[in-house]
């Protein structure tokens, strides 16, 4: 039977962007699910806050500071897991960020940096780790996309663009390695309650909170247990999917 206080136990887990946010509570939920934690993102004071939070609460945890558009970086970063650790078993995709503008006014460098990170840092993390997981015959991917890469938004052309492709990709990569034993999934987030809304005016959030169902903004914690499920072998018959966490905005 498994043991649901410990769904990850021994597990070795890599999560980029994962100092803070929603990165960092999936951090924290695969800790107290009994995995090791590896902390990636860009800041090194950042990185080094979360290890500690995670350990002074008795967790385990690693960190390395990683650019996911830097293909250098992630391999040195893979290279030194696989020495210390033998396996990764886990990679959870969720660095991402925005550049907001609408069509009209939106820069070239804005769209290439939105692509770079979400999209191509993706395909970058995805293509370093799988060659290991295929060496083990196991493993579990889970993709950060949203809830704007089912429907859009407006003013977001280069994140819609980008999340619209972690799916497709997604679909992509379960059926190539799902034979394998490794599956792949992605996680469509809503209106999560992040420091990257905090600089929304407060009758945009508003709008935000009325468009859930549930009339309000999710919790990181929230989306961590969706990944935490999607990566544990509770949901080891799910492969391919991009499962819509939002309040029930779409309905």
């Amino acid at each position: 039977m498994t043991n649901l206080s410990k769904r990850l136990e021994n597990k070795v887990c890599l999560i980029t962007g994962a100092a803070n946010g929603i990165g960092f509570a999936t951090a924290q939920k695969f800790s107290n699910e009994g995995a090791l934690s590896i902390i990636c993102d860009m800041n090194q004071e950042q990185v080094d806050a979360a290890v500690k939070a995670i350990v002074d609460a008795g967790g385990r945890a690693e960190g390395y500071v990683l650019n996911v558009t830097d293909r250098a970086s992630i391999d040195l970063v893979v290279a030194a897991l696989m020495a210390r650790h033998g396996r990764i078993d886990v990679l959870i995709n969720n660095a991402g960020i925005t550049k907001d503008a609408r069509l009209v006014n939106m820069t070239e460098q804005q769209f290439d940096a939105v692509i770079d990170v979400n999209l191509k840092g993706v395909f970058n993390c995805t293509q370093a780790v799988v060659p290991h997981m295929l060496k083990a015959g196991k493993g579990s991917i889970v993709s950060a996309s949203s809830v704007v890469g089912l429907y859009g938004n407006f003013g977001q052309t280069n994140y819609a663009a980008t999340k619209f492709g972690v799916i497709g990709m997604t679909m992509t990569w379960a059926r190539e390695l799902g034979p394998k034993g490794i599956r792949v999934n992605a996680v469509c987030p809503g209106f999560v309650e992040t420091g990257i809304l905090a600089t929304i005016p407060e009758e945009v959030l508003k709008g935000m909170q009325e468009r859930s169902w549930l009339r309000r903004l999710g919790q990181p914690e929230e989306l961590a247990n969706v990944y935490a499920f999607l990566a544990s072998d509770e949901s080891s018959y799910i492969n391919g999917i991009a499962l819509e966490a939002s309040g029930g905005i779409s309905l």
